[in-house]
């Protein structure tokens, strides 16, 4: 009931800042509103556009080719398309959290003493009460787990780990004011297949097993995630590697590939893109999670932004100061779709295959289908990506039979 009122009053305190805001904010500032879509791209190849500067004309080199190279220089300076993937998506008003907008440093003193009094009672009564909710949802996850393993291995062990999990999943949501829409559950995962789903953050995984059980995949950790992960592993048959382990490619997918032929087990939760994405688009799949073989359901997961930001900036914020911005938001809200079951197609390799399942998953979210790798978060893009580019290029320059 508490919550409930919390949400209503927390709206419409909202939608008056949202319009109240606006106003202001267009009387007092000539600044631009936002920067999102600033740049609207030709999806056209690099052989069309080209191809209709010169007339469609082919063979030897053309000065006009240059614009076309400085136009799409210039769109990457000003808005590239990766690495704006990677920091909080803008936010059309301002929610009374963060300030990502620029027009929104300051708007007005009516709203400064609501975003002072929203600080009291975030800090104040919100951050207690979930702090305590999340440590009790832990301790119970650890002493359930410890205790459920005891039993002999038994459809009752199954059932029983089953629930324990999912009520401790549901109270650590408790304790991030977590309100979950879930949508389509005849497509949830069954047992011996493999849940994919884009990746916003570390909380993606209490998202999903509020609404079921899955077993988790993941690194072997030390600390209190360690003690977590060994008193999982007793009751359920999560799959944990070891740091040397993670390097052999071969060994992380006979064991995937063992635990789905087993269709005892729970259905697996893997994260293809590999690190978390803000909640605005949907980027390269990994194809190892697509040569195990078995059922693919996929999951599209999309937060709405305005009670609070669950994307996690690894580069910029650790765990525990993650955290803490998710406790002391206004809640987390968002939608889960389970999408109908796929497997892969005659014909079809790994990589189309999981290129289909994110697109369909892109779809259903609202989400941008982006090809481009993940891992450029942390790295350059490769060699022989560009060489590609030169190679297209150059292919119109002396044509395709260069063996002379």
């Amino acid at each position: 009931g508490f919550l409930h009122f919390h949400g209503v009053v927390l709206l419409e305190i909202l939608q008056g800042v949202t319009l109240g805001g606006d106003k202001e904010a267009s009387e007092t500032s000539n600044e631009t509103n936002t920067v999102q879509g600033l740049i609207q791209r030709d999806d056209s190849s690099l052989e069309k556009e080209i191809g209709e500067r010169r007339g469609n004309r082919r063979g030897d080199f053309a000065l006009s080719d240059v614009f076309y190279f400085s136009k799409k220089g210039i769109e990457s300076i000003v808005e590239d398309e990766v690495t704006q993937r990677f920091s909080s998506e803008e936010l059309v008003s301002w929610n009374l959290l963060t300030r990502t907008n620029n027009n929104f440093h300051y708007i007005s003193l009516r709203l400064t003493i609501l975003w002072g009094v929203g600080v009291i009672v975030r800090y104040g009564i919100l951050l207690p009460l979930r702090v305590s909710l999340a440590a009790i949802g832990l301790s119970w996850l650890v002493i359930g787990t410890t205790v459920v393993g005891f039993i002999p291995n038994c459809w009752l062990k199954d059932w029983l780990s089953e629930l324990v999990h999912v009520m401790c999943y549901r109270i650590c949501a408790r304790g991030l004011s977590a309100t979950i829409h879930y949508h389509n559950r005849e497509n949830k995962p069954k047992k011996g297949g493999i849940c994919v789903a884009n990746h916003t953050s570390p909380i993606d995984v209490v998202i999903l097993a509020n609404d079921g059980g899955y077993a988790m995949v993941g690194q072997v950790h030390g600390g209190l995630m360690g003690v977590v992960q060994r008193a999982m592993v007793r009751a359920c048959p999560h799959i944990w590697f070891e740091r040397a382990e993670m390097k052999d490619r071969h060994l992380v997918t006979q064991r995937l590939r063992d635990h789905v032929n087993d269709k005892k087990k729970l259905p697996i939760l893997i994260f293809p893109e590999g690190t978390c994405i803000n909640n605005t688009s949907v980027m390269m799949f990994k194809k190892g999670s697509f040569e195990i073989g078995g059922t693919i359901y996929p999951v599209a997961i999309k937060y709405d932004p305005q009670f609070g930001d669950a994307f996690w900036n690894s580069a910029k914020y650790n765990m525990v100061s993650y955290l803490l911005r998710m406790m002391t938001s206004w809640a987390i809200v968002c939608n889960v779709w389970y999408l109908p079951p796929m497997t892969q197609k005659e014909g079809e390799d790994a990589v189309q295959f999981a290129n289909r399942v994110k697109s369909a998953i892109a779809q259903q979210g609202g989400l941008v289908d982006l090809s481009w790798d993940g891992g450029l978060k942390r790295a350059k893009v490769k060699d022989t990506f560009k060489q590609e580019q030169q190679k297209k290029y150059s292919c119109m320059v002396v044509g395709d039979d260069s063996s002379e």
